[in-house]
């Protein structure tokens, strides 16, 4: 039986072993408001307003009239009228984008060549030098966790590519003559295919500008961000890699859970949930991580959840093992589904999370002060040396 839970403390009674099959809860709320099942998310979403504003500097050409007097731009028009496809959509937007995208590139190619022109007084017309582009992972959500490095790396960039991952919280500490392009990606609908990021990024920095790319997590753990890197340095472009904490080591301390655990889990195992063209097959071999002694954890995992419990159970993970699923992880929004494995994939469609969700299946999770299991052996494995 599942037990839908708001906040610990506007809980009258605590779930009881007979519910241990599923318990859903949510942290990092306002402790005076109750929990709710729907809440703005914390991420730039698709076509959002928000995302219009943020990036409004692209659109000048296109923007309606703005008074002085108002202390927030109109957003410009969407890219797209009712019944245009996807494809249409993002050409309209690339078309809509270019003008501006041109001039910046001149104004920074112009500034680029005064800056030599100081440092040669004597008319030396030697190659000007390119750029940096710098890698920068912001976390899987909550600014405060953000390092010191990306900050200051953010704080001086000339133009920001970011996904739809970094948080609105993270890109409001840009610095205020930065230049912001939305890049991100969900699923059907990439705003720009990874070659045109590519190339964004090796134009921009041949043009001498500092350009950060930012990315949620960590940008060489499922960020591609290694794609970037290898094509940006076979182009002889300087690129500097600023690591961020992934999401598996993030959400698994917001739930206090430990990744390995010493008599446990002697080990823990990163897995992307993404299938093969879109199928609901995941693609690793399930066979191989069925190992009741490791931590999995399964990224972008959500569509293709049913078909890897099954596999998994299949190839021996017992189907009471523990596991637990985050939507929007460390951020005030985020949402959470305790099950075993073999309850997890309806409780999560019970619960309608969304993603960004992180997926966490393994034998610590019941070592997490919100599981609501309480048992012997739960006390017998905390108590594990």
């Amino acid at each position: 039986m599942a037990a839908v839970y708001r906040l610990p403390s506007l809980s009258p009674l605590p779930p009881s072993s007979s519910d241990c099959t599923s318990y859903y809860h949510s942290v990092r709320t306002n402790p005076n408001t109750l929990c709710c099942l729907r809440a703005a998310s914390p991420f730039t979403e698709k076509h959002s307003l928000q995302q219009y504003r943020r990036d409004n500097w692209l659109y000048k050409e296109h923007l309606p009239p703005f008074s002085s007097s108002s202390s927030i731009p109109p957003p410009p028009p969407p890219p797209f009228r009712e019944g245009d496809d996807e494809d249409s959509i993002r050409q309209n937007d690339i078309a809509l984008q270019l003008p501006e995208l041109k001039k910046l590139l001149q104004v920074l190619r112009e500034k680029r060549l005064l800056t030599q022109q100081h440092s040669s007084p004597d008319g030396d017309s030697q190659k000007p030098c390119c750029g940096s582009v710098f890698l920068v992972g912001t976390g899987p959500g909550d600014p405060d966790l953000l390092t010191i490095k990306a900050l200051r790396a953010i704080q001086k960039a000339d133009l920001l590519l970011y996904d739809r991952l970094v948080s609105n919280d993270v890109l409001d500490l840009v610095g205020p003559d930065a230049r912001l392009l939305y890049v991100g990606k969900t699923a059907g609908y990439h705003s720009r295919t990874q070659e045109e990021i590519h190339e964004l990024l090796l134009s921009f920095a041949e043009a001498g500008a500092t350009v950060v790319r930012l990315k949620g997590g960590d940008p060489l753990v499922f960020g591609r961000g290694g794609e970037e890197m290898d094509f940006l340095q076979q182009q002889g472009i300087h690129v500097k890699v600023i690591p961020g904490i992934t999401a598996a080591s993030g959400i698994a301390a917001e739930l206090g859970i430990p990744l390995t655990h010493r008599g446990v889990a002697n080990s823990v195992r990163f897995l992307t949930g993404h299938s093969r063209k879109g199928g609901t097959d995941p693609l690793f071999v399930a066979e191989n991580a069925a190992d009741p002694d490791s931590t999995l954890v399964v990224y972008m995992g959500l569509a293709t959840l049913p078909s890897l419990a099954t596999k998994l159970i299949h190839h021996g993970l017992p189907e009471d093992t523990p596991a637990a699923a985050v939507e929007r992880g460390t951020t005030p929004q985020q949402r959470i589904v305790f099950a075993e494995l073999k309850d997890l994939a309806d409780k999560i469609s019970e619960a309608e999370l969304v993603s960004p969700s992180l997926i966490i299946i393994g034998k610590v999770v019941e070592l997490s002060p919100l599981w609501p299991c309480s048992s012997d052996e739960s006390v017998a494995l905390a108590g594990v040396i």
